[in-house]
């Protein structure tokens, strides 16, 4: 299942970010690519924002991952882009994906092997300075329930 979307500035990132995290349970995998700037943090800076955390959402892509704690589930926020050369085995990832919480992994190409084989990713693409188009792909029948979801929240608002 396959779903598109455009926003025209930051705030319908963070908007959309915030829908999505209003409905992760705890082990919803969500794998963010796109290049530098197309907007991964900001779009995980909403995701957190629905899952009530208030702390400052930061790229985690020099400690590889930030751990949140105080939303209504944690928050595990993964950057992937270090490792395009070296290896995440000694991550304890599994750990993350079969824990209390939700995982959040930009660039999580670099990774693909030790990704689960069900999971929402969303690929970000700048397409003007304040434009991105996202395209959701939901595979597994929790993440096309979950996109279903996330379909019908933003066509309410």
């Amino acid at each position: 299942m396959t779903m598109h979307l455009v926003t025209t500035n930051y705030q319908a990132t963070i908007a959309y970010g915030y829908q999505l995290g209003q409905l992760l349970q705890p082990q919803d995998l969500i794998l963010l690519d796109g290049d530098l700037g197309a907007g991964k943090t900001t779009l995980t800076q909403g995701i957190a924002q629905g899952l009530g955390i208030k702390r400052p959402i930061k790229s985690p892509t020099f400690t590889l991952i930030r751990e949140y704690q105080s939303g209504r589930i944690p928050l595990y926020h993964m950057d992937m882009y270090r490792l395009e050369n070296s290896s995440a085995d000694e991550l304890g990832l599994s750990e993350y994906f079969n824990g209390d919480g939700a995982v959040v992994i930009e660039w999580s190409q670099f990774i693909k092997d030790l990704v689960p084989t069900s999971y929402l990713r969303i690929v970000l693409k700048q397409q003007q300075p304040t434009s991105r188009e996202l395209t959701f792909q939901a595979l597994g029948c929790r993440y096309q329930q979950l996109l279903q979801q996330f379909q019908q929240a933003i066509a309410d608002k």
